[in-house]
């Protein structure tokens, strides 16, 4: 509509490319910039040890650049200024505003928004309202994308959402080369280490943000009386508990939930109800990719993969279950909050009953899979930083 540039791209993601942005929002995100809202960034990816993450991205950002040239008539002239997936959970709203109604703002030209999962199946609310001009109402489905102008001509909100996650890939597009993503990211991954071999599992291992970063709601994350840690939030919602291997812990110290916090970047298991599984994880951000990917990838694996699992698992002891209950006590002061904000709406894959030899195949396919995303960056970044730009290598082989 000629007053009021936008178009809405239906079908854009397939529901595979959305499971899998889906799986690496979930494993990786932390406090957004809004109330019950979470984010993932790429340099937050970069400054965790998991830029290998940004490789699904990077040809749907080339894709949606493209229809943003094409359709607003602005072929070669465009940046990618911000690139993020967000999550609004139950409460989360936005009042009428246009994407560029900030002076530190003003920079941004275009917006596009990809759609994760589907209003009225994954959440309730959180519609996306035009102020004029037509569609009035986007109802979010999985796969589709829309674009339009972040200028006053596209005013828009969100209305609250009531139930579920409402997950979404945003982009916006600047005119302006100084606020070009992309540069600053090369830079990161400049700086970032990849001094271990390629090969070698320890070259992708997650390493942990500061605590004040995954900390819900952000307010408490100096005093951690109220609220919750999201990643032990993510794991509690699919039905796991953490056991650290420290002998000593939650014995002593009982209310000291930030010397607690240091214990989740060491090695720890997993619980699953009664059961300990016998699988060391470096940290718990390592844990939550697993037990993320499983969800994501567990009813994909043919049945000849599911050969004997290579992981134990045996009853837990009386100790054990006191230090799960006490770091709970401690990771989860508001659980009915986590449940409530993170909890997935029925019919989603965290309904399912664990299977051992699924989750040993899957912790096998995650490796895999980590390796494969780190090939390609790695073997892509010789040609990104001739060009300075983050884009599709093709002939990698």
């Amino acid at each position: 509509m000629a007053g009021h540039p936008r178009l809405i791209l239906r079908g854009f993601l397939s529901q595979e490319i959305c499971k899998e942005l889906e799986f690496i929002h979930r494993s990786c995100c932390t406090v957004g910039y809004r109330p019950n809202v979470f984010s993932t960034t790429l340099p937050h990816l970069i400054a965790t040890n998991s830029a290998h993450l940004i490789m699904p991205l990077v040809p749907i950002r080339e894709r949606l650049k493209e229809k943003v040239e094409d359709h607003f008539g602005c072929e070669y002239e465009l940046f990618v200024e911000f690139t993020g997936l967000i999550s609004w959970c139950k409460g989360a709203s936005i009042g009428w505003h246009s994407d560029d109604n900030r002076d530190y703002l003003k920079q941004r030209d275009f917006a596009a928004v990809c759609y994760l999962n589907s209003y009225g199946v994954d959440f309730d609310g959180g519609l996306f309202h035009f102020q004029d001009g037509e569609p009035s109402t986007v109802a979010p489905m999985a796969g589709d994308a829309i674009i339009y102008t972040a200028d006053n001509r596209n005013i828009h909100s969100v209305s609250e959402v009531s139930e579920g996650e409402r997950i979404t890939l945003t982009l916006w597009f600047s005119r302006d080369a100084s606020h070009d993503e992309d540069a600053k990211l090369l830079v990161s991954l400049s700086d970032c280490s990849l001094s271990s071999p390629m090969y070698s599992i320890a070259s992708c291992l997650p390493v942990l943000a500061s605590n004040n970063m995954y900390w819900f709601p952000p307010e408490e994350a100096s005093r951690f009386q109220s609220g919750f840690y999201i990643c032990s939030a993510r794991l509690h919602v699919l039905g796991f508990d953490i056991s650290t291997t420290d002998e000593e812990c939650c014995l002593s110290a009982p209310d000291s939930a930030c010397n607690f916090l240091k214990l989740l970047k060491e090695p720890l298991y997993l619980a699953c109800g009664d059961e300990l599984l016998t699988c060391e994880f470096v940290n718990i951000l390592h844990a939550l990719q697993v037990v993320q990917f499983y969800y994501w990838k567990a009813l994909q694996l043919e049945p000849a993969e599911l050969k004997e699992s290579l992981i134990n698992i045996v009853p837990l002891s009386e100790l054990q279950r006191q230090k799960i209950r006490c770091l709970k006590a401690l990771l989860l002061k508001d659980i009915q909050l986590a449940e409530t904000l993170l909890g997935q709406t029925t019919g989603k894959s965290s309904q399912r009953s664990f299977d051992r030899c699924a989750f040993s195949a899957v912790v096998s396919e995650w490796e895999a899979y980590t390796f494969k995303l780190l090939k390609e960056m790695v073997m892509s970044l010789p040609c990104w930083r001739a060009h300075q730009s983050i884009f599709t290598v093709v002939n990698l082989d």
